[in-house]
Parts: structure tokens; C-alpha cells; sequence
């Protein structure tokens, strides 16, 4: 379990580093639609990634395991808020899509980096 916790602690603090990272290159970089898609997708996957760990958490922690329906009508919820909400940004031209883009892979790149971390201590490990 002390893995786990480990692991989930790294992307979750490697989440917040990347996004800011990436948001104040695009800041420094980029024009202002394309910033503000990379803050907006990073914001929005980032508090999703929080939101679903408070929620799996909660429901897995005896004695009050929730039922799966609950679990997944919470998922499925923050799912069409946050497809709504991506929606409106690109349908009312807020935010550039492909900056949009590039902060939703916020999560997903962090969890690359976890997993390549992860690797490098098994290989070394080994070596040693």
C-alpha cells in the first residue's frame, strides 16, 4: 500500500508542476487564445484527476464502500460537465483547441513520467 501512496503522491505533485510549467511557457510563448486553452484543459483535468481520487477513496474506504452505480454516476456526471465545458470554450471560440489539447495531456503525461520513473528504479535495481 506504501507504493501506491507513493506513486499516486508523484503524480499528483508531478501533475501540478507540469501544469504550471506548461502554463506559464504558454504564457511566456504563445498567443493568448492558445494560453488560455492550455490553462483551461490543465485546470479542468487536473481537478478531474483530484475530484475522481477524493471520490474512489471515499467509496473503497471501509466501513463505507459504495455501491460501483454510485462511483460511476459520479464519473459519468463530472464527465458531461467537463465535456460541456470543453465544448463552450471551443464552440465560443475561448480558447485555441490545440492548446486545449496540450493542457488536457497534463494528467497523462505525468503519468508517463511516473511510469518511466517506475522502470528506471526496476532497471537499476536490477543492475545493482
Amino acid at each position: 500500500m506504501r507504493i501506491e501512496r507513493e506513486l499516486l503522491r508523484f503524480i499528483t505533485l508531478t501533475n501540478w508542476i507540469l501544469f504550471c510549467v506548461v502554463t506559464i511557457s504558454g504564457f511566456i510563448l504563445a498567443p493568448g487564445a492558445f494560453a488560455w486553452g492550455i490553462l483551461a484543459g490543465g485546470l479542468i483535468v487536473t481537478i478531474n484527476f483530484q475530484l475522481l481520487y477524493r471520490s474512489l477513496k471515499k467509496a473503497l474506504t471501509p466501513p463505507h464502500l459504495a455501491e460501483p452505480r454510485v462511483v460511476l454516476g459520479k464519473y459519468y456526471i463530472r464527465f458531461i460537465v467537463s465535456a460541456l465545458i470543453i465544448y463552450i470554450l471551443i464552440a465560443d471560440h475561448y480558447v485555441n483547441p490545440l492548446g486545449l489539447i496540450i493542457g488536457l495531456s497534463v494528467v497523462v503525461t505525468s503519468i508517463f513520467i511516473a511510469t518511466f520513473n517506475e522502470i528506471r528504479k526496476i532497471i537499476f535495481k536490477e543492475a545493482a
